[in-house]
């Protein structure tokens, strides 16, 4: 699945929600899909520093794509987390890179957080890109 792919179905799923709790649900529903995080990398190398929460990231670099995994101690960090797994992983470095925020304004994701989870968001966001960043090198 492309970006543009994965960005049009979050689109879709997200115009339709108008309830803030019914959204949160919805967030929290993509965190449940994840797959399970290994106890042994819920390590403090692996923690994204910048959040309220504790969110551990991992990456694998393979055939010039990068896998994200990634885990939180709380239900609504770890759907946030996912979220950002769903649309950057087995994608490229250059284009995890070159990828724009809008995405994350057209669900209204940053609207309905809190300024701590926001804080957060922006954390996972830049370690995704750092690693990206250092892959494409």
């Amino acid at each position: 699945m492309t970006l543009a792919e994965r960005e049009a179905e979050l689109t879709e799923i997200f115009e339709w929600i108008e309830d803030e709790t019914d959204r949160y649900v919805q967030i929290m529903d993509y965190g449940k899909k994840m797959p399970e995080f290994p106890e042994s990398e819920r390590i403090e190398s692996n923690e994204v520093k910048g959040c309220q929460s504790k969110v551990w990231l991992t990456y694998k670099f393979e055939n010039g794509k990068l896998h994200f995994q990634a885990d939180s101690n709380t239900a609504i960090t770890k759907g946030i987390v996912a979220l950002l797994v769903f649309l950057w992983s087995d994608l490229s470095p250059k284009e995890i890179s070159e990828a724009s925020l809008d995405i994350l304004d057209k669900i209204e994701l940053r609207k309905h957080l809190t300024s701590q989870r926001n804080n957060g968001l922006t954390a996972m966001i830049h370690k995704m890109k750092m690693v990206a960043k250092l892959a494409n090198n």
